[in-house]
């Protein structure tokens, strides 16, 4: 069964939501308000048909972010860390690149999921260290202040 443009256009603007694509959302339904009324339902043939579409736009979507999240993931490892002092900004971009591997594990594969879970470990964890190293270091400079008091 034929899909009209108006049931594409219904099905894209509830992906783009759920998506959070919202400008594309509001594009697609500014075109279904200028189609047919919305008295009509889908049935159930009609739906099935958008599966393809609706598999093909995900794909989409995952590759657009995992290649921002891998891009991210890049100058951070080779610029941001690296150059960032021993301080908050280590810790801040140590943080950042543990939450952008998490992102990227909310949709892999069970295969890539274990990976990318282990780098959001370790990244969190190297961020922790840093955290309790700093902390160690202004506790002792404290205690050495009192005792010189």
């Amino acid at each position: 069964m034929a899909t009209t443009a108006r049931e594409e256009h219904v099905y894209m603007a509830k992906l783009s939501e759920e998506a959070e694509r919202y400008e594309e959302m509001v594009e697609f339904m500014e075109k279904v308000s200028n189609s047919l009324s919305d008295t009509e339902e889908l049935t159930v043939e009609e739906e099935m048909e958008h599966v393809t579409v609706i598999k093909e736009y995900r794909s989409k979507i995952e590759k657009e972010l995992s290649d921002i999240l891998r891009r991210d993931l890049k100058l951070l490892d080779l610029k941001l860390v690296p150059s960032a002092g021993s301080g908050d900004s280590k810790v801040f971009y140590l943080k950042m690149n543990g939450d952008y591997h998490r992102y990227l594990a909310e949709f892999k594969t069970v295969a890539d999921w274990k990976e990318t879970a282990e780098s959001t470990l370790n990244a969190y964890m190297a961020a922790l260290v840093r955290v309790l190293l700093s902390y160690l270091h202004n506790y002792n400079l404290c205690v050495l202040k009192v005792k010189f008091i």
